[in-house]
């Protein structure tokens, strides 16, 4: 799969809490204390998609395999960590492991549960958080530029690029503007994602509320609303509590207990699916008698690159991909429908993939 998130924030913001509901396990530590997460934890989840379902229906597929995002529950940061405060040197480096970044605001008041700084104020939370990522960034550029200066003067084409383009960010994020917000040539994006910055990370911003909120959040949430949108950040409202709860209940029992919440669906199938877009990403489907399955892709990817997803041979001796959209799959009432109808293509290995394609793959080795 190769896709993951890294869950991050404050101690005591329900960071493991929430983990916990998302893979359904214990894994993680919830304790009401810091460094209860000594290790990240990792859990594989679904993302939540109703089309599988459908496809698998019309298909009469025996199963469903559902495609999977990979979350990193990470301790949580401290002020002071670019300094190696807390645990900050080993929280930073598992943060840079992650492709994306859910990072948990506490937006809810409790005198059972401590703050670390001893009041909460989600924005000052997040601005604390952003503040010693991009010092550690800041470090981390400044030691490379004294290395890629000694290449650069002997020559190192390689260096030099690196070198300028280092020039050219540095000022902008002395300045605390985060990586992900500059403006970075096309030509240079490749250069500019080797650096491996932290704030450069995509960001999603999940406000953990109190139960009362959990439909339209409280004006803790909005504050964080505002920030994320001011940011150029993604936000989600969750009541990590309730998710735990659900997390242990059967179908039914879940369904009414949403129903007497207010709620539509769990708000941690938004979250999942948030960090799903948050990095790009596609769904495509396949379809058969043994079963239906969704697969990972990022957006642009073309239909040899997603047939190898499935299987290398099948990129090898890709021959064809036979397309249906997902609206006509179910107009058509699958594949003979579709067919009949004249809508199922057979693309080459130009075609770019679209989200909730049904593809069949043909292909010799």
């Amino acid at each position: 799969m190769g896709f993951n998130c890294g869950i991050v924030g404050l101690p005591n913001v329900g960071k493991s809490t929430l983990f916990n509901a998302i893979t359904s396990t214990a894994a993680a530590a919830a304790a009401n204390y810091p460094f209860s997460t000594i290790e990240p934890n990792l859990g594989r989840v679904p993302v939540p998609d109703p089309r599988l379902d459908v496809v698998a229906r019309i298909a009469g597929s025996a199963r469903k395999v559902p495609t999977q995002l990979e979350v990193v529950d990470i301790a949580g940061l401290v002020r002071g960590a670019s300094r190696g405060e807390g645990l900050g040197n080993r929280f930073l480096g598992a943060i840079r492991a992650v492709d994306a970044i859910l990072h948990v605001l506490r937006c809810f008041a409790s005198d059972d549960v401590a703050h670390v700084e001893g009041s909460v104020d989600p924005v000052r939370d997040a601005q604390l958080v952003e503040t010693e990522l991009l010092l550690a960034d800041l470090a981390a550029l400044e030691r490379r530029v004294d290395g890629l200066t000694k290449r650069a003067r002997g020559g190192d084409k390689e260096a030099q690029a690196q070198l300028a383009l280092i020039e050219q960010i540095l000022p902008a994020m002395e300045a605390g503007e985060p990586a992900r917000r500059l403006a970075v040539a096309a030509e240079d994006r490749p250069l500019f994602d080797s650096l491996q910055l932290l704030t450069a990370k995509p960001l999603l911003y999940v406000c953990n509320v109190e139960e009362s909120a959990a439909a339209g959040g409280n004006a803790l949430s909005a504050r964080v609303v505002e920030h994320a949108a001011a940011e150029g950040a993604g936000c989600v409202v969750v009541a990590a509590a309730i998710e735990a709860e659900l997390a242990n209940l059967g179908p039914d029992e879940r369904a009414e207990y949403l129903a007497a919440l207010g709620l539509e669906r769990p708000g941690l199938d938004r979250v999942i699916q948030a960090g799903y877009e948050l990095l790009g990403l596609i769904t495509f489907l396949t379809a058969g008698p043994k079963e239906a399955r969704a697969w990972t892709v990022p957006r642009g990817t073309r239909a040899p690159e997603a047939a190898g997803s499935i299987h290398s041979d099948f990129k090898r001796g890709f021959i064809c991909a036979e397309v249906v959209a997902y609206a006509d799959y179910l107009r058509c009432a699958g594949e003979s429908g579709a067919r009949e109808a004249g809508k199922l293509r057979q693309e080459g290995r130009d075609y770019v993939v679209e989200d909730g394609d049904v593809i069949h793959f043909r292909f010799n080795v």
